[in-house]
């Protein structure tokens, strides 16, 4: 594969980085890439969006997460891309429509099979079961993984979870929820994938900003009459952060390449999610090399980590994908 973006994809990545390099609250940040389009792009262009695939995903995400910016791009541009890959074209959703993803089960795996029944009675499907970890639930069309496959309920609000970034989750319940089926066992498979490229390309983004941040600190930051990059110590331990970086870079971009290409994944997202964790563990490095700054909540720092807890959580953390990689092999 290329790594390098086409024409398309790098204007992509500078709009959404002019976007969000903008001061102003996460409701003003998520407005205004409303208003640019950059929250359905993966709508089809018969519904009135761009028509773009998983990398394009990947590139606005990897925006996102540079700035940390709590937006709920995420699940949006997940849901619709998962809408433009299985749905009929009179079932899309137009530009602006809120979508989010309900797939993980308590004490459950997010790659193993989904514990949520659906069956079809007299006045259509219904969905039982219960999902943690909903993204951003409140009016928003809620895609949901079942035995007999990918679903979407509407009028979903569910319980309330706590969040290390303050962003809204929710646990909900169905119980012979009515549904609209959108795809079967392969479209549940794929709702995970897709997620899973999702949130690792958001890390990505972290990271990346964590570590941009963290340069710009050490080498004005002085200590003993010089600056902290020019002792070897810190030199290596910032060397760590931009392997850690790398590494996840490339698993990502691979993923999500092969996921627009119809190719097998399942490999290269298991690893991608399981750098997602060890993104953390750099994140520690960075707010260590801040010293007590890195732990003041009023400091940028604090938000890349937050962030990057919350999407581990999302995937499971790092054991998790070292046994889905395991079994994988």
């Amino acid at each position: 594969m290329d790594f390098n973006l086409d024409e398309t994809q790098r204007e992509l990545k500078q709009l959404a980085a002019d976007v969000l390099s903008k001061e102003g609250s996460g409701e003003e940040d998520e407005e205004r890439l409303w208003q640019a389009g950059l929250l359905s792009v993966c709508v089809p262009e018969a519904a009135g969006g761009a028509g773009l695939g998983p990398v394009e995903m990947a590139v606005v995400l990897r925006e996102v997460g540079a700035r940390a910016a709590p937006v709920p791009a995420l699940p949006v541009l997940a849901g619709q891309l998962l809408l433009a890959r299985h749905a009929a074209p009179d079932r899309q959703r137009p530009p602006g429509a809120r979508l989010t993803l309900a797939l993980r089960e308590p004490g459950l795996p997010l790659a193993g099979p989904p514990r949520t029944t659906a069956r079809q009675g007299t006045g259509g499907w219904e969905v039982s079961g219960r999902k943690t970890g909903v993204p951003q639930p409140d009016g928003a069309g809620v895609l949901v993984t079942a035995d007999e496959g990918l679903f979407l309920v509407e009028g979903l609000a569910g319980t309330p979870e706590h969040t290390s970034t303050g962003e809204q989750a929710a646990t909900i319940v169905l119980d012979a929820t009515p549904a609209e089926r959108v795809a079967g066992p392969e479209g549940a498979r794929d709702a995970v994938q897709v997620f899973m490229a999702a949130v690792a390309a958001q890390a990505s983004g972290v990271l990346a900003g964590a570590l941009e941040l963290t340069t710009g600190y050490i080498k004005q930051r002085k200590q003993f009459g010089r600056a902290l990059a020019e002792f070897q110590a810190v030199t290596m331990q910032i060397a760590d952060v931009y392997i850690a970086g790398r590494a996840l870079d490339v698993a990502m971009w691979s993923a999500a390449w092969r996921l627009a290409e119809g190719l097998p994944a399942e490999q290269d997202l298991a690893l991608a999610a399981y750098q997602v964790g060890e993104a953390v563990t750099a994140l520690y490095t960075c707010q260590h090399l801040h010293g007590g700054l890195g732990l003041d909540v009023t400091y940028p720092l604090h938000r890349y980590f937050a962030q990057a807890k919350h999407l581990s959580h999302l995937l499971g953390g790092a054991d998790a994908q070292l046994d889905l990689i395991g079994a994988l092999v």
